[in-house]
């Protein structure tokens, strides 16, 4: 079990910057599609969703280092151990 964690840590590690990147991919495509009259709209939305989620992936990235640091291999089995 303690193998699948480092491994699924390793996964949470690289889908944080492919995450950003994708966001970034979409949102240069819409604001580039993106009529006149309503790109300052598309602009803010973007900027508004890429405000939301950096800050996500940024956990995902930091919640995947502890684990494939093993940080999670033994985790409290009741409160006496906290």
């Amino acid at each position: 079990m303690n193998t699948i964690k480092k491994l699924a840590g390793y996964v949470w590690m690289l889908m944080a910057p492919v995450l950003i990147l994708f966001l970034l991919y979409q949102a240069n495509e819409k604001i580039s599609h993106a009529a006149v009259a309503v790109k300052s709209n598309v602009i803010l939305q973007w900027v508004i969703i890429l405000l939301v989620f950096t800050p996500i992936c940024i956990g995902f990235y930091i919640f995947g280092s502890y684990a494939s640091k093993g940080e999670y291999d033994h985790l409290p089995e009741s409160s006496e151990e906290v």
